[in-house]
């Protein structure tokens, strides 16, 4: 089932604060498709798709949507942390975001998309690798 979330960054993410995240459950991994981001305001800023291996202090849980209306999405999407989680090194993705409100990137990963392996420290962040970061509007769209 393919599932649909995203929000507002509550505050300019960083490179060790992810500005947007997902996580997955205990029981179940989940798979990363696509991956949108926007910025809300006229200061260029550089974002970076990261693994996150450890929960951090999670900002405020978004809404998550799926197709099936019925069907209740077990990924949890999350808004700016506030401490950081663990991040790996590298990124899957990364680009910049002029300076002009709704200048974005939307980032696809074809096959089964990225594994977030099953376990609640288990995720995806948006981080900011170089620069100051700024506000964006983010989503994600994973398969469960």
């Amino acid at each position: 089932m393919r599932a649909y979330g995203g929000g507002r960054a509550s505050s300019a993410g960083s490179s060790t604060l992810p500005g947007g995240s997902l996580y997955a459950i205990a029981a179940r991994p989940l798979y990363v498709v696509e991956v949108g981001v926007f910025n809300t305001t006229t200061v260029a800023t550089n974002v970076a798709l990261r693994r996150l291996t450890t929960a951090g202090t999670q900002g405020a849980a978004l809404d998550e949507l799926s197709e099936d209306p019925e069907i209740t999405p077990v990924g949890t999407l999350f808004n700016t942390h506030s401490a950081g989680p663990t991040i790996t090194a590298g990124q899957y993705a990364i680009g910049d975001l002029g300076a002009a409100i709704g200048a974005g990137v939307i980032w696809t990963f074809g096959g089964k998309g990225l594994r977030i392996p099953a376990g609640t420290g288990n995720g995806m962040g948006l981080t900011v690798p170089n620069g100051t970061g700024q506000i964006w509007d983010f989503y994600f769209v994973w398969e469960e």
